[in-house]
């Protein structure tokens, strides 16, 4: 599980784009397609990606070079956090565990705010540890 909802991170952070504002993609449940995610700041051709069960993803269109996106899994531990600037995607630090019953919309929204506000710094910053 923990490796489809990397590559969902990978996948939108590579080319989703939405509204200034911070959007839900997956919702968690059943896989079905996400929300339609439209061109905006980062992106130039809209689509509607694919949700794997379970999964939560949200995704902020910050500028024409900064989309940042944050998941988690309701069966998983880890949230996930990437962002246009470097490519950069990385589970936060275990503080940052998701607790034994899973992640949450609430914990991944969260996650993703926290990213936006350390990548919009100057000089840009990250959420992820330090390896």
């Amino acid at each position: 599980m923990k490796k489809i909802v990397l590559g969902a991170v990978f996948a939108i952070a590579a080319v989703a784009s939405m509204s200034a504002n911070a959007a839900t993609i997956c919702a968690g449940g059943p896989a079905k397609d996400g929300a339609s995610v439209a061109t905006g700041s980062f992106v130039q051709v809209s689509f509607t990606p694919k949700c794997s069960a379970n999964t939560f993803v949200d995704g902020v269109d910050s500028s024409s070079t900064l989309f940042v996106v944050g998941a988690g899994s309701a069966k998983g531990k880890k949230l996930f956090v990437g962002s246009s600037n470097g490519g950069a995607v990385c589970a936060l630090a275990a503080a940052s565990d998701c607790p034994s019953s899973g992640c949450t919309a609430a914990l991944t929204t969260a996650a993703t705010a926290a990213e936006v506000t350390a990548q919009s710094a100057t000089p840009a910053t990250t959420t992820c540890p330090a390896t």
